[in-house]
């Protein structure tokens, strides 16, 4: 089951933005608790300074003034609950670190103090988007990974968790490893999944590798729903890697990631249903799993799939996997396309070359 795990190309979505509703929800948990307190505060020192009389004996007569003062109803206004233009500018530009830049937008539009505090990271947007384009070239310009840098560590400046995941990318392919972790662990410790996943696996590739912390960083990505990191973080439980081996858990989070469109974790998640390997055996989700990875362009499931196929004697179907995996550099599956191509016509071969020339993979997350 060991499968190449890094890294990912960076051109991709790198994390998956906060939902500004979920947002706005935590926003209104803290502001309610901060009330709440400077309310219980302000009550405790009110009970205090009218209980006591000037030789540290209780008055009566205040304790009954207070008393009968706290019944009356009162006129005020109850406190604007949902007034977050209060928020430190500090604390908010943490909570939208990771934010994209459609997220920002809206979070701008909800007060001129908001959208002051989240300018920077505005701005870093722009820059994750020019760096993008010098590291693949697109947009019109020239690859130049040294430009591409120079982006990414000025959005980083600004406070992107983005910025701060491409970069790392780029000093770890550089070969500055301690450069990438630095800034891995900068986006991880803001929260960013795809830092915390990067970081994990980072841990995983030094030398010496450091899997404990490895697989603590890997969790809490896993726990944010990051595919790749739930896929990592089975290989790890599944291998007895900086965590004891638990062939069950690390069963549940294949699943986990194959349903998060992980395309190894889907191969994986099919070997473990088929040999009831932490879970149950099943050869309808196994059958399902295999497909799914085959689909997404998994070579070793295009050729296992295609046997299956073969062997349910569907074979103008199988001879387009068995094709597909050839192509991908699994020879083995050389031997089952020539028994398959005795049995059909020439057309039919042709028919099937030319599915295979008009495939594509469906997208996933790596």
């Amino acid at each position: 089951m060991n499968q190449k795990t890094w890294p990912a190309p960076s051109d991709g979505p790198n994390y998956s933005a906060l939902p500004l509703a979920k947002f706005n929800n935590d926003l209104l948990h803290l502001h309610n608790q901060q009330h709440q307190h400077e309310f219980h505060r302000r009550s405790h020192f009110s009970i205090n300074k009218t209980t006591k009389s000037g030789h540290g004996h209780q008055n009566s007569t205040s304790i009954s003034k207070t008393k009968h003062k706290s019944t009356r109803p009162t006129s005020s206004k109850p406190p604007d609950n949902s007034n977050f233009s209060l928020l430190p500018y500090d604390v908010l530009s943490r909570i939208a670190a990771s934010f994209a830049l459609p997220d920002l937008r809206s979070s701008s539009l909800v007060c001129k103090s908001w959208r002051d505090a989240l300018k920077p990271l505005r701005e870093a947007m722009l820059f994750v988007r020019w760096g993008k384009r010098f590291k693949h070239g697109r947009g019109g310009v020239k690859p130049n990974i040294q430009k591409a840098l120079d982006s990414f560590l000025q959005g980083s400046v600004r406070g992107s968790t983005l910025a701060m995941v491409d970069a790392g990318l780029i000093y770890w392919e550089m070969g500055k490893r301690e450069e990438g972790i630095s800034f891995y662990r900068r986006a991880a410790e803001l929260g960013d999944p795809a830092g915390r996943c990067n970081l994990g696996i980072s841990y995983l590739q030094a030398d010496p590798s450091n899997p404990k912390e490895a697989v603590k960083w890997l969790y809490k990505a896993s726990d944010a729903g990051y595919s790749r990191a739930q896929y990592q973080l089975a290989l790890c439980l599944h291998q007895g890697r900086g965590v004891e081996c638990d062939i069950r858990e690390a069963a549940s989070w294949y699943v986990r990631a194959a349903e998060g469109g992980n395309v190894r974790a889907m191969y994986n998640a099919s070997l473990c249903y088929s040999s009831g390997e932490g879970l149950a055996f099943n050869h309808r989700l196994a059958k399902k799993w295999m497909k799914h990875a085959a689909d997404h362009g998994h070579s070793k499931a295009q050729f296992e799939h295609g046997l299956g196929l073969f062997s349910e004697g569907k074979m103008m179907q199988a001879l387009i996997y068995l094709e597909l995996a050839i192509r991908a550099g699994e020879n083995a599956a050389a031997g089952v396309k020539n028994i398959i191509l005795q049995e059909l016509s020439q057309a039919s071969q042709d028919y099937a070359t030319r599915l295979a020339d008009n495939w594509r993979p469906l997208s996933s997350s790596r």
